[in-house]
Formats: structure tokens, C-alpha cells, sequence
């Protein structure tokens, strides 16, 4: 998240969200944000909800992610929101979106479901 830019803006159990600023170079070739970086910080604020539900000391990691693009990704930030939907012991179902903003206006860009794994650290 470092490299893009983005970072933590809010942290609840089960629920996070992550902020990026609009930088031309993390776009496509028509100015939108690109695909790969929106589904970026889509599963990444997935699986810290994932993770913030977890016991001190275990990992998160994707095991699957289906993501539908609901319109361009155009905007001065964009908002990723993860949050739990079904807690387990191994796998937890995540819902993810993303919204463009210009001003306070959101546009919904992204919504799909990540499946997260609780794993022990390598």
C-alpha cells in the first residue's frame, strides 16, 4: 500500500477502509484508476477486516476474489471498504467495494466477495 500511495483510514472489527489519492500514474490509458490497483486496495481492506478478527499472531491471506466493475473509476480519491460478512475458524467471506470521489460526491466503481484464509505466519 506503501508503494500506491494508500493508506489505513478506518478500522473497526470486521470493517476497514482504505484511502487513495487520485495519481495519474496508477491510471489506464483513458485517465481512470486502473483495474489492478482498485482491486488492490479492494483486497487488501478485505482481508485486514478479515484479519482484524483474527487472534494475535495468525496471518490473512486470499484464496479467491470476484470482483464486478460497476462503472469507471474516475475521481480526486477513491475509498476501499472491506467488510466481514461471515466470520469462520478458517475461511472468512468478505465483501468489498470502491468508491470515486470528486468533492464529497461517491460513485460506487467496484463491489465484489473475497473468500480470506486464516493461516499461522511463515
Amino acid at each position: 500500500m506503501t508503494l500506491f500511495g494508500a493508506r489505513l483510514s478506518r478500522l473497526e472489527p470486521g470493517l476497514v477502509h482504505i484511502e487513495l489519492p487520485f495519481r495519474a500514474d496508477l491510471c489506464q490509458q483513458n485517465g481512470y484508476l486502473h483495474a489492478g490497483i482498485s482491486t488492490t486496495i479492494a483486497d487488501s481492506a478485505g482481508g485486514y477486516a478479515a484479519l482484524s478478527l483474527f487472534e494475535p499472531g495468525e496471518d490473512v491471506l486470499t484464496s479467491e476474489f470476484k470482483m464486478n466493475f460497476l462503472s469507471p473509476a474516475d475521481g480526486e480519491r477513491f475509498v476501499a471498504t472491506g467488510r466481514v460478512l461471515k466470520p469462520g475458524r478458517r475461511l472468512s467471506i468478505c465483501q468489498v467495494e470502491v468508491h470515486a470521489y470528486r468533492g464529497d460526491q461517491p460513485t460506487l466503481c467496484v463491489v465484489g466477495l473475497m473468500t480470506a484464509v486464516r493461516v499461522q505466519p511463515r
